[in-house]
């Protein structure tokens, strides 16, 4: 009995165990088994960017977009606004466990597109 309730009082003072947590944080809530495309702040700034986006989005209409919630709105502003013509379902996200006033660099990521359930036999580019 002790043991139970030792392992009560951890779980509740600590929350529940999660797996792979630094992974889920990277690619915004997502294992990087289910991620299609992950692009980072610096690639979402590059010229023809929008355009590959558009044209993933298109090709595989059952996953989900993730945005990073944290980034300029210049930068979360066009995704949104083609997730939205296209009927796309996306998520923006500030992520949890984070100092929002921390900055972001150009190594983090800013968009995934990935499928909220299952593994991806082939992804596209990370």
């Amino acid at each position: 009995m002790a043991d139970s309730s030792e392992e009560f009082i951890k779980q509740h003072m600590f929350g529940n165990p999660q797996i792979k947590p630094d992974e889920k944080r990277a690619f915004l809530g997502n294992f990087r088994e289910r991620v299609a495309l992950a692009l980072t702040i610096g690639q979402l700034q590059q010229a023809g960017t929008n355009k590959m986006v558009a044209k993933v989005l298109k090709n595989y209409p059952e996953y989900h977009l993730y945005i990073n919630g944290r980034m300029d709105q210049e930068l979360i502003d066009p995704f949104m606004d083609m997730a939205i013509k296209d009927n796309y379902k996306y998520t923006i996200l500030v992520q949890n466990g984070m100092r929002v006033d921390q900055p972001l660099g150009p190594n983090d990521f800013g968009l995934v597109v990935a499928n909220p359930t299952e593994k991806i036999k082939r992804r596209i580019l990370l």
